[in-house]
């Protein structure tokens, strides 16, 4: 009796945690798909119909599909390496970064966790600027709507930014990313919603019009350079609205096994990625047809819509709720790379390690930590600064397109699936993937070059 309860006791606690010793994972293809979703569907949504206005019927929807391919093509490969070396049994790799080192040695480690941190950080800057354009659009709707359409409606962005940065020092208390699935589920709904309303929208306006406006080769401009630049631009904002590889493996992370991570994960890959094509073509598309040349760079906060301004009004809130989930998405990995490090570095010191119950009035006893009370606010508001300073919604999405869309989305991942794989030089796979890479590159290189241009001629105004 004694050794069968010992038995019970023993199965039961090595039912409670995983291969690795951490609590047992409970993520499955849903809440991955939430997660995605609420990362990759956020402000470059808006940004679409201009970047098809710039490169025309032709060439809009064709970037749109090439970047949905790269990524899914990406996104398969990094799935495999979660686990070294065998994709199915091997070791876990905790993070994007910890896939890196394993695969690709320390050197490289560092290169690619500058660029991670830097990727995350700026779209939590673009994140800033867009919450608080979306606040400024509903003061601004409301005022249209009192006063007529030519009414000099204007109102600045940094009390906005200021609140949302308020906002996210409050959310920046949730541990980590295995507590957030139900701010993704909230945010991922919100993001349908404003789609389905900017796409309603655009079909509505299409119908007024009678036609759908546009050309096959977009926007017209006044020298062969400026259209370079914008054609750039645009395709930087593209590269921007689909790549997520930088957050796939901690993703990964959440899954529970069996079945194994990476089939989960690579089903939970295809599901988003057809989901955002889908939104994407329409909303873009149809944002395109309703207002042609005149697409605005943020299709609910440009003003293209003036009403019913309760729609308008309607689809704002639901931006900026989704935005208050996707800053944390990715806002949390530099939290948990800041938490790991001081940790190891400092692994005696109580402001670092310590945990303090707290119990304030109406809410429920939590316990906080000094370290990350203090790293995390100081961050949000260094982001929020830095939105301050650069608010500029188009150029900013271009800039974080060229940043992360080649470095991280591609480059990296194929490097390790080499090394994952086995995959020998000059093979038929690895000519494939080198092409496939190299041509990433180039699309990364025009988006990034474009949108600096972009922010260093908005500066000079």
């Amino acid at each position: 009796m004694v050794m069968q309860n010992s038995l019970q006791i023993t199965t039961n606690a090595s039912a409670a945690y995983d291969d690795d010793g951490r609590p047992k994972r409970t993520g499955n293809l849903k809440s991955a798909v939430a997660h995605i979703i609420t990362a990759v569907i956020g402000s470059g949504v808006l940004s679409l119909a201009w970047s098809i206005s710039q490169l025309g019927w032709i060439g809009g929807p064709i970037a749109l599909l090439s970047c949905a391919t790269a990524t899914y093509i990406s996104s398969n490969i990094l799935s495999d390496c979660y686990r070294s070396p065998d994709p199915v049994t091997g070791k876990r790799n905790y993070s994007y970064i910890d896939a890196v080192r394993v695969n690709l040695g320390t050197k490289r480690t560092y290169v690619a966790g500058f660029l991670q941190l830097l990727s995350l950080y700026v779209t939590s800057v673009a994140y800033v600027i867009t919450t608080a354009t979306s606040l400024r659009a509903i003061m601004r709707s409301n005022c249209y709507h009192k006063e007529g359409h030519d009414a000099p409606c204007s109102y600045g962005g940094n009390l906005y930014m200021v609140l949302f940065g308020l906002v996210q020092i409050v959310m920046s208390f949730i541990p980590d990313l295995h507590n957030m699935t139900w701010l993704s589920v909230i945010a991922a709904i919100m993001s349908f919603s404003y789609s389905f309303i900017g796409l309603g929208l655009g079909i509505s306006t299409v119908i007024k019009n009678g036609r759908i406006m546009g050309s096959l080769t977009g926007v017209q401009t006044v020298n062969v350079a400026g259209k370079i630049w914008l054609i750039f631009q645009a395709i930087g904002d593209i590269s921007f609205s689909y790549p997520y590889p930088m957050l796939l493996l901690e993703i990964q992370d959440t899954l529970e096994s069996p079945p194994s991570e990476n089939k989960t994960m690579k089903k939970a890959s295809v599901i988003s990625i057809a989901i955002t094509t889908f939104f994407y073509l329409c909303c873009g598309c149809f944002g395109y047809a309703a207002f042609g040349d005149a697409a605005p760079g943020n299709l609910l906060t440009g003003f293209g819509f003036y009403e019913p301004f309760w729609l308008i009004d309607i689809a704002n809130v639901c931006i900026i709720i989704h935005l208050v989930g996707g800053y944390q998405i990715f806002s949390q990995p530099i939290y948990s790379a800041a938490d790991r490090w001081c940790s190891k570095k400092y692994p005696n010191s109580d402001f670092v390690n310590d945990f303090q119950k707290v119990k304030l009035p109406l809410l429920p006893a939590f316990e906080i930590n000094l370290f990350r009370f203090c790293f995390r606010t100081t961050y949000v508001i260094s982001t929020t600064g830095l939105a301050i300073l650069f608010p500029y919604f188009n150029q900013i999405l271009g800039v974080l397109g060229g940043i992360n869309f080649w470095p991280l989305a591609i480059y990296f991942p194929v490097e390790m699936y080499f090394v994952q794989m086995k995959i020998g030089a000059w093979t038929k796979k690895w000519i494939l993937l080198r092409i496939f890479s190299f041509a990433c590159f180039l699309v990364t290189m025009m988006g990034f070059i474009g949108s600096f241009e972009g922010i260093i001629r908005e500066k000079l105004k």
